[in-house]
């Protein structure tokens, strides 16, 4: 959760921004400081990021800079720089004459950012099938038979912790670190469709064969069947957005009947 710096409150920090140390921080006339440049820049992009992905923000929230700046610790410009830093990575949008706010992610969006992990991720499960160890075997393993114990007793949110967890792990195997740093990016704009997914009924259940069929070709050392794996589990995953996209039309249809 995003939380005040209590280091500098916002009504110490409004008088901060006069005098810059060479430490990359300005001090107040209390005798506070906060962060400046691109000190101040990297911990609003870092604990912003955090809060968005973690879902303590919501899509559509508006971002103030004056508050956000005060809850953090930094000042009003490394607030700004770090919003355009979010905005470069689709986290955040800018508004014009309006500030900036969470980016709301459409279904629309969600499907062709989907479409653009199943080639990424294809080529990380085909990379990790080359490279995998006995160990990271293990670990593979060991997910696979928690994911079928999570999906036996209906723990929607634990399971959708593993099923995060395994694609981390299946990047971390293949050494594709470009390929893994575009997925970061991407993944960080589904969150709140990932979030969604997650909970609705059967869903777990659904896609667990699909995650099994990775992790099994993967520890094959098969490639190709790797890729094919998770290709399909990810166009599982665009028939399910599509399928919540209609089910959202139906339930406003049928409200506005009412």
């Amino acid at each position: 959760m995003l939380e005040r710096d209590d280091s500098a409150p916002t009504r110490e920090r409004r008088a901060t921004e006069g005098r810059a140390t060479e430490a990359g921080t300005t001090e107040g006339r209390a005798g506070r400081t906060v962060l400046a440049g691109a000190a101040g820049r990297q911990r609003a992009g870092e604990r912003l990021r955090q809060a968005i992905l973690a879902g303590d923000m919501a899509p559509g929230q508006r971002l103030i800079e004056e508050e956000l700046a005060g809850m953090l610790g930094v000042t009003r410009a490394s607030l700004r720089g770090a919003l355009f830093d979010l905005a470069a990575e689709g986290l955040v949008e800018r508004i014009p004459n309006r500030g900036a706010r969470v980016r709301v992610v459409t279904i629309a969006e969600a499907v062709a950012i989907t479409e653009c992990r199943m080639a990424l991720e294809g080529l990380c499960a085909a990379k990790a099938a080359e490279l995998v160890t006995e160990e990271q075997a293990a670990r593979l393993n060991e997910l696979g038979r928690q994911l079928e114990r999570s999906a036996a007793d209906g723990e929607s949110l634990k399971y959708s912790a593993l099923n995060h967890e395994l694609h981390r792990l299946v990047r971390e195997i293949s050494g594709q670190v470009v390929a893994a740093t575009l997925l970061e990016r991407l993944n960080g704009q589904l969150v709140r469709h990932q979030f969604q997914l997650a909970l609705r009924p059967g869903r777990p259940q659904a896609s667990l064969g699909e995650h099994l069929a990775i992790i099994a070709a993967i520890i094959g050392r098969r490639p190709a069947e790797a890729e094919e794996a998770t290709r399909r589990h990810l166009h599982s995953v665009i028939a399910a957005l599509r399928d919540q996209q209609q089910s959202g039309k139906q339930q406003r249809c049928a409200e506005g009947a009412e």
